[in-house]
């Protein structure tokens, strides 16, 4: 996959798509958002692929939020056009079936973070800095952020940070459950290529249904999700995958899950 705004690279399993525009602090612009939306869906159905992790280039960000050059030309339909577009780019990543992780490398600001949101779990170095600063220009997060950050860290945070426009340090992302886990920026890359392989050594199918349980149970009451985890549940027994992990728990040797 070639890209003029982006970069995507494969090894062991894992895809990395890198936001590369650094002298823009990798802001979004219309053109990036379309070519995420190509590279997540070539990646969604790519067997290879076992985990997505999604960083942006050079030392300073993320993703320090929209392309306000272009914002600021919005009206109104543009604007929910805009919108919708970006939620369903931003969401190919929370349904891509398979483990996605923000690396969150710098400044991660509305759209930005907005794509960490949307990731299955997310890392940061002690130097980042995270916020959706929207009410700051006069209109709110539109990819998706009052409704994700509310689910991820609860009401009161999600009101804290989109109100204020603030932005937060990693720290303080990690201690709200914003962020999952912090690394020094030297050891950034390794230790989440680390939880990443982790992810990889177990068995695929368990995770795409365990990370759909969670995603889907999200909107029901605890009775009717614990009623879809039995199905998930059930579905997983059904797998090689299972009877693979079984037997290698039993003869103490390691699982080869072939994703089936």
């Amino acid at each position: 996959m070639s890209y003029e705004n982006i970069r995507v690279e494969s090894s062991d399993g894992v895809a990395t798509v890198t936001v590369d525009r650094p002298k823009v602090m990798n802001a979004l612009n219309d053109a990036t958002l379309h070519e995420m939306a190509d590279a997540f869906d070539v990646l969604k159905g790519d067997s290879s692929v076992g985990c997505v992790v999604v960083t942006g280039a050079g030392e300073k960000a993320f993703v320090a939020g929209a392309d306000i050059n272009e914002l600021a030309k919005m009206n109104p339909l543009g604007a929910k056009d805009l919108a919708f577009f970006g939620q369903s780019v931003v969401g190919r990543l929370e349904k891509m079936g398979k483990p996605t992780v923000a690396m969150i490398n710098g400044f991660a600001l509305g759209g930005g973070l907005e794509i960490a949101l949307a990731c299955t779990l997310r890392t940061a170095s002690t130097k980042a800095r995270v916020g959706l600063p929207e009410v700051s220009l006069g209109i709110i997060p539109g990819y998706g952020g009052t409704q994700r950050l509310s689910r991820i860290a609860g009401p009161g945070v999600a009101r804290e940070w989109v109100l204020t426009g603030d932005m937060f340090t990693a720290e303080e992302a990690h201690r709200v459950g914003v962020v999952n886990r912090v690394f020094a920026p030297e050891e950034l890359l390794d230790g989440t290529m680390k939880l990443v392989h982790t992810m990889l050594s177990r068995g695929p199918v368990a995770l795409r249904l365990a990370i759909e349980a969670i995603s889907r149970g999200q909107n029901m009451s605890q009775q009717d999700g614990e009623i879809m985890e039995c199905d998930m549940f059930g579905l997983a027994a059904t797998t090689e995958d299972m009877r693979e992990g079984m037997a290698a728990f039993l003869e103490k040797r390691k699982a080869n899950f072939q994703g089936k």
